[in-house]
This record gives C-alpha cells, sequence and structure tokens, in this order.
C-alpha cells in the first residue's frame, strides 16, 4: 500500500480530517473533517479488484447518507435554536448518524461487507482509524436511551452474527461490533475509559491483521493447514484470537476488567450481564477456531515453506504476540500502583 506515493497522500489526508473532526468547535467544521476523511479513504480501498470497487461503493453511499443526515440535522438546530422540543429531535438525528458511521447495531447492516471486499490493511484501518471521529463526536452529545439500544444491540449482534461466518473478514467485522458496544459502554462511564478501550482494542486488532496479512489467510479453513512445522506460531496465533475475545489471562481481557469495574461502581448490573454473557458468546466461536484449528489433522501445503516468511516479520509478530499473552500481569500491576 505505501509504496504508492499518492496512497501516502491519500493516507496522510485521511489522519488530517480525522484530526479536524475531534479537534472541531461546531457541528460544521466537525462534518466538514468527516467530509474530508471520507473521501480520502475511497481511494485508498479501491484497488482495480472488483470485490474493493464494490466495497468502495457501499462505503460512499453508507458514508454520504449519514454526511447529509448529520448536515441536515445540524442546519436545523442551528435555525430552531430558540426551541427544546425541536433540539432534542435534531441531537437525536445526529447522533443516528455518527451511530450509522461507526458501524454500530442497529445500523451496522454496511459493516460487514465492505470489510469483505477490502484488503487486509485497509480493513485494519476501517476497524480502528476509521472509528475515532464518529466515537469522539458521539462522546460530545450522548443521549441515554440510544447509547443504551445501541450497546444492547451492537453487543448482541456483534456476538449471534459471528456464529456462522468463515470468511476471517467478516468474523473481525462481527467482533468489531460486538467490540464497540463495550466502547459505548466505556464511553457513558467517562470518556478516559473508552479512549483506554479503544488502545487496547487497536492494537490487538493490529496484531490479528498483521497476522493474517502476512500469512495471507482469509478464511478459517486455512488456519487448520497453518503452521504444521511450528507449534509455537500456532500457539500463539490462538492467544491472540483469544485474547481479543477477552479471556482473563490475557492482556485483552485488562479493558474489559476496567469497564467492568466502572459500571459495578455505577450499578449498572443488568447491562453488565448483558454485555458479558454476549462476550461469552464471541469466546466460543473464537474457541471453536482454536479448537478446530488445534485439534482437527490436515495435511501440510508443500508450497509454504516457513522460510519464504520475513524474519523481521516473524520477530515482530511473536513480540506483540508475547505481549497480548503475557501484558495483562505487568499492565495490572501499574494500574493498581497508580
Amino acid at each position: 500500500m505505501f509504496n504508492n506515493s499518492s496512497k501516502i497522500m491519500f493516507f496522510g489526508i485521511l489522519m488530517m480530517g480525522t484530526l479536524i473532526s475531534i479537534s472541531a468547535n461546531s457541528w460544521l467544521s466537525a462534518w466538514m473533517g468527516l467530509e474530508i476523511n471520507l473521501l480520502a479513504f475511497i481511494p485508498l480501498m479501491s484497488d482495480n479488484k472488483l470485490m474493493s470497487t464494490e466495497a468502495s461503493l457501499k462505503y460512499f453511499l453508507t458514508q454520504a447518507l449519514a454526511s447529509s443526515v448529520f448536515l441536515f440535522a445540524t442546519i436545523l438546530a442551528l435555525l430552531n435554536s430558540s426551541k427544546t422540543n425541536s433540539n432534542l429531535f435534531m441531537e437525536m438525528m445526529i447522533f443516528s448518524s455518527l451511530l450509522l458511521k461507526s458501524g454500530s447495531a442497529p445500523f451496522h447492516f454496511w459493516f460487514p461487507n465492505v470489510m469483505e471486499g477490502l484488503s487486509w490493511i485497509n480493513t485494519l484501518i476501517l476497524m480502528t482509524w476509521q472509528k475515532i471521529a464518529p466515537l469522539m463526536l458521539i462522546s460530545y452529545i450522548i443521549i441515554k436511551p440510544l447509547i443504551i439500544t445501541s450497546i444492547i444491540l451492537s453487543s448482541l449482534i456483534g456476538a449471534l452474527g459471528g456464529l456462522n461466518q468463515t470468511s476471517l473478514r467478516k468474523l473481525m467485522a462481527y467482533s468489531s461490533i460486538n467490540h464497540l458496544g463495550w466502547m459505548l459502554t466505556a464511553m457513558y462511564n467517562s470518556n478516559t475509559l473508552w479512549f483506554t478501550y479503544f488502545s487496547f482494542y487497536s492494537f490487538l486488532s493490529f496484531l490479528m491483521v498483521f497476522m493474517f496479512n502476512m500469512f495471507k489467510i482469509s478464511h478459517i479453513n486455512q488456519l487448520f493447514s497453518l503452521f504444521f512445522h511450528s507449534k509455537t506460531m500456532k500457539f500463539f496465533l490462538m492467544f491472540n484470537l483469544l485474547s481479543l475475545g477477552g479471556l482473563p489471562p490475557f492482556l485483552g481481557f485488562f479493558p474489559k476488567w476496567v469497564v467492568i469495574q466502572s459500571m459495578t461502581l455505577n450499578n449498572q448490573f443488568f447491562i453488565l450481564t448483558f454485555l458479558v454473557l454476549t462476550t461469552l458468546i464471541t469466546l466460543y466461536f473464537y474457541m471453536r477456531l482454536s479448537y478446530s484449528a488445534l485439534m482437527l489433522s490436515y495435511t501440510e501445503n508443500n508450497w509454504m515453506p516457513f522460510s519464504s516468511y520475513k524474519t523481521s516479520n516473524l520477530l515482530m509478530f511473536m513480540t506483540f504476540s508475547f505481549m497480548s499473552s503475557f501484558g495483562l500481569f505487568l499492565i495490572s500491576s501499574l494500574y493498581f500502583m497508580l
């Protein structure tokens, strides 16, 4: 991706658009930042393949719809600034359009389909960087009934949607929707908390995408015949999957632990119970994936030698995997010391 100078330029504009949105002091300038971000991401998505062209078109149409609603609601809110009831309605429209932009349920319909058509690098950008601006703007305008509805639906759809998937991109998409439920819950309690959760989620997503991209994996059945030459690598792959799911001994449990602690202090037991139960469903399909890849015996492909991968990439993957697997002990001790 970054061998092309135009891609580097568009990536810079994409980052600039997000920074404009999160540093804006009016809804209109936030909308401008979102539009710049959208128009820079479209050329990055299109790489002359049929699937990516279709994905970029779907992404553009849904984001254009969300931007139109956002701008319409912003203008109406400026015109009717004296009327309290109409302002609440406009805020609900703005909130809904931002949920659509971030891919949260019940406006998640476009997200798995777009993810399916993208390269792994673009899926990482879509799952992490593209969520920063909408989530930051959502944190300015939290409407209690809407955010609670979105939390419950995101966690439920993210858990159930991933059960019957064979494509790893769609599986990561539904996992992202489930994590969005946790992020919105963290945001409902504290701005610092959601950003902490988002940082850990971004690291774990980067780790998974880095591995899938390095070994050119797109479907579950490719995992079965991978790493027969190195059981250590296979174990690290499974540790990373379980860490992303939030299993306690791994690093991915830490942000969930902090959110659970915050919700317990605020007596939000119903939402907490629901989130934990749906996370158990996501852990089930990660465990199923891990169990199949470790226990089932498949023949090894002779044309995938271990030596074909760069040593630097393998070393980087192993280092990050070690952090993902055993980082919880260090992070939790630092957290409680502070």
